[in-house]
């Protein structure tokens, strides 16, 4: 299976990186220069140092198979609705999954939901979400996912 991730050995993306490491799978961080020397994991099976916030999330998302957000901060809220807005556009075919331990999603499910009912998330984008609090089932969803028909994005 694999890591494709921002390359940080701090937090909770670092514990990430660490059990699939001590998993025996492959690992792969992408982490601007500007904080290489300060939080990048010595121990990636690739790490790529890149210029900058940019071209590291185009990366991430080149190598990766799906894209999973975990519970974080507003790097993890921006990074998440920039590739459910690609998907939405048809730009990607790839799985989105969304993490939601402990309902630490909750409130911003809520919110997704308050935008389908006022008309600003169409129900068809909604569904390019794949929720779970478990992270197996996440995992075999995002395994099982088909993508949806070709449509226009306005439709």
């Amino acid at each position: 299976l694999g890591l494709v991730y921002g390359g940080a050995q701090v937090g909770l993306m670092g514990q990430v990186a660490d059990a699939v490491l001590a998993g025996g799978q492959k690992v792969v961080g992408i982490i601007p220069q500007s904080f290489a020397h300060k939080v990048s994991h010595a121990g990636l099976t690739q790490l790529h140092v890149v210029d900058s916030m940019h071209t590291r999330k185009a990366m991430m998302f080149e190598l990766a198979g799906a894209c999973i957000a975990l519970p974080g901060g507003f790097g993890t809220l921006e990074e998440l609705t920039e590739v459910l807005t690609w998907a939405q556009l048809e730009f990607h075919k790839k799985p989105i999954g969304l993490l939601n331990i402990n309902g630490y999603y909750d409130a911003l499910l809520a919110f997704f939901d308050h935008a389908v009912l006022a008309g600003f998330i169409k129900p068809k984008h909604l569904q390019l979400l794949i929720v779970e609090d478990d992270p197996t089932k996440l995992l075999l969803r995002l395994q099982e996912y088909t993508p949806p028909a070709q449509s226009k994005w306005t439709d």
